[in-house]
């Protein structure tokens, strides 16, 4: 296929929908931006021949002008001098040249609008380039996300399979267990407590009793 063919079918493509009905979009892009850089080299390659032809056709029609221009002031330097036929053979060359020059300038037209042709292709192809390379980098970005997320759903599969979970399970309810344990050690802590503090109020009540069994012992002896 010739560059221009494949400029044509890469401006009228539609890369959204190719992407779309592509099995690998990310490959395919990939693919559709190489041809484009591809193309994008040979048509500026081309455009940069067919400026340097621009520049050779407007040298020569400088050139027309000139040796026309020369051609006339012969012609007046004959008539000066009286030498009419010689005069009318200066400008038959003098109006060839002019010929000549009419067919440079045409040719010149004809080259400007090539170039611009060419500016706008290129112009066109560097957009498509650039919405490609856009595309490329937004499904590199998901292919990213997808894999990371495919990852952690590896792992999670992995740890329940393994019955790591389980064994999370497990110690936690050792670990439950034993919180228990301290909890019912802390309770029975505490009724110990309070007993001491009921024999100590219990043996206050007895001293105070004895006391006063003293003192009623010691009035009936008296």
């Amino acid at each position: 296929m010739g560059v221009f063919s494949r400029l044509k079918d890469i401006i009228n493509s539609n890369i959204n929908s190719m992407v779309d009905k592509a099995e690998d979009p990310e490959k395919l892009l990939k693919l559709m931006m190489l041809e484009m850089e591809d193309t994008l080299v040979e048509i500026k390659a081309s455009a940069a021949g067919v400026m340097a032809q621009r520049k050779r056709v407007e040298r020569r029609l400088e050139s027309c002008r000139c040796r026309a221009d020369d051609w006339e002031q012969k012609a007046r330097l004959a008539m000066s001098k009286q030498r009419e036929e010689l005069a009318r053979e200066a400008l038959l060359e003098k109006h060839k040249l002019l010929r000549q020059a009419q067919a440079l300038e045409r040719e010149l037209v004809d080259f400007d609008d090539l170039v611009r042709q060419y500016q706008e292709d290129i112009g066109k192809l560097e957009a498509k380039l650039a919405e490609a390379r856009e595309k490329h980098r937004v499904l590199a970005q998901r292919h990213a996300y997808a894999s990371g997320a495919r990852r952690v759903h590896e792992q999670i599969r992995k740890a329940e399979s393994t019955g790591a979970f389980a064994r999370f399970d497990r110690l936690e309810r050792r670990v439950e267990r034993a919180e228990a344990e301290i909890e019912v050690a802390r309770w029975s802590e505490r009724p110990g407590l309070e007993e001491k503090f009921a024999k100590l109020q219990e043996e206050e009540l007895v001293d105070a009793e004895l006391k006063r069994l003293r003192r009623e012992t010691a009035g009936d002896n008296d």
